[in-house]
């Protein structure tokens, strides 16, 4: 029983992680003027490394929340 207790707060956190990261990409993209989507559509590689930087940072500062 602990065992699907753990699993299902495993879930549950990763849930919270992926939700909070998205809200955190859509804050970063209406804060930022430039069009990232659009960029990304293009194959702008220096954008892509942007947002995967910052996707990075934000799931790291996720993780450490989650953890306490």
């Amino acid at each position: 029983m602990k065992l699907l207790d753990d699993l299902g707060l495993s879930i549950a956190f990763g849930l919270v992680g992926i939700i909070i990261m998205v809200i955190g990409y859509l804050i970063f993209d209406k804060i930022i003027p430039a069009d990232f989507n659009k960029e990304l559509e293009k194959g702008n590689v220096a954008v892509a490394i942007v947002v995967a930087g910052f996707l990075i940072g934000i799931a790291i500062i996720v993780s450490r929340v989650v953890a306490a």
